[in-house]
């Protein structure tokens, strides 16, 4: 009976804090679809629609030392309770903008099983994005839609934007459901060492300690080139195989699934391979498979682009991982923030991409996320070195 007891006490509250990562990829995710609408909708170049992710991410690096300031003093159920109140209000928020416009040992391999429910949030993201925003955008592009008079033009857009703030504003509703019973389920208290120490010690710790220092930087690009690649898959396969944004979607949704499987594949081979070596192999393929979608042309570019997704799927957590690899339970949420703020790759480098896109063409856009899995294979090649020569000098 008591264990029966500890399930329901421990098993609750973490099946509702895993939903979290279902919400985050369905937001996520959304948000890569809503480029390729509101650039036909709006008329806008890629760049332009590249501000979506530069406002997603770049608030990653706004609020992510506020918020371990947050948790550090009150909770982490009070941490939780805020983020997805702020989701929630901002779903509600499209409805006014439319208006506007008319064990340590395996720590890394537990956080990348704890991460899959991330891509399931992001298949919803895309099922929701593919049927009920995608489909109810009108086929007229740019040219079609300047030659159209002002009244045509306001009724195609209000029902767009309408698809979009009607979608959001649901799942704000649902999130609100979810906020809900989290304030109401009592969540497992856990002992927090971190409050006594000073975070000017903490940042001088962390600033030398270099796996973290450069970890930060990895997964800045890291971050940078998970965004860049979805936020132009649709874009991509459209242009390369001539087809309008659902049906393109359909390989966003290929990318998804490959990121998803690859991520249980990666997770098992982290038994028998160590998670850095693993993270530097798949670094290799990823630079393999952007130079094939930068070269390459037709459906042969887009499955190098579709396989580009499945070497992602352990960079994110394993870079998290191993960068707070024996870090002391002081500093570990200051230190998690300093990766969570690295996030602010997506907001830099995405705009990036997307002006190459606009002057030289998609294709030679991908030049950017290349660069990115060079320095990530650096990150992972430094880090098996140093251990290698650590292991020498033991013997």
């Amino acid at each position: 009976m008591a264990k029966s007891n500890d399930v329901i006490r421990i098993g609750v509250p973490f099946l509702l804090v895993s939903t979290l990562f279902l919400a985050w990829g369905l937001a996520n995710n959304m948000n890569d679809t809503l480029l390729a609408a509101f650039r036909r909708i709006m008329s806008m170049s890629d760049l332009q629609t590249s501000m979506v992710q530069f406002a997603f991410f770049g608030a990653y690096a706004c609020v992510a030392f506020p918020a371990a300031m947050f948790i550090r003093k009150y909770s982490f159920k009070s941490g939780i309770i805020l983020g997805l109140l702020l989701y929630a209000c901002g779903t509600m928020l499209f409805y006014p903008y439319i208006l506007s416009m008319g064990s340590r040992d395996n720590a890394t391999r537990r956080l990348n099983i704890a991460q899959t429910f991330n891509p399931v949030g992001a298949v919803c993201g895309i099922l929701v994005s593919r049927h009920f925003i995608l489909s109810e955008l009108n086929a007229a592009d740019a040219a079609e839609r300047g030659d159209m008079s002002v009244a045509q033009l306001m009724e195609i857009q209000s029902h767009e934007l309408s698809a979009i703030s009607g979608t959001y504003m649901l799942i704000g509703c649902a999130l609100l459901v979810l906020l809900a019973i989290i304030i109401l389920i009592r969540m497992p208290k856990f002992k927090d060492e971190s409050e006594a120490a000073p975070v000017g010690d903490t940042l001088r710790r962390l600033w030398s300690n270099r796996p973290y220092r450069f970890g930060v930087v990895a997964q800045f690009f890291y971050v940078g080139v998970q965004t860049c690649v979805w936020s132009f898959t649709i874009r991509y396969v459209m242009s390369e195989l001539d087809c309008l944004e659902k049906d393109a979607s359909m390989f966003f949704l290929y990318s998804i699934l490959s990121f998803t499987l690859f991520r249980f594949v990666f997770t098992w081979l982290m038994k028998y391979v160590a998670p850095v070596r693993l993270l530097m192999y798949a670094s290799v393929m990823a630079i393999i498979l952007t130079g094939g979608v930068i070269i390459l042309s037709g459906m042969p570019s887009v499955i190098a682009l579709v396989g580009i997704s499945a070497t992602m799927s352990l960079m994110f957590p394993t870079i998290y991982g191993i960068a707070l690899e024996g870090m002391p339970p002081a500093d570990n949420k200051i230190a998690a923030s300093g990766l969570i703020m690295a996030i602010l790759g997506g907001a830099l480098l995405t705009p990036l991409q997307a002006w190459i896109s606009d002057i030289a063409g998609i294709s030679a856009s991908f030049a950017v996320s290349l660069l990115c899995f060079v320095v990530i294979l650096g990150y992972a090649s430094a880090i098996v070195y140093s251990r290698k020569k650590s292991l020498i000098y033991a013997d």
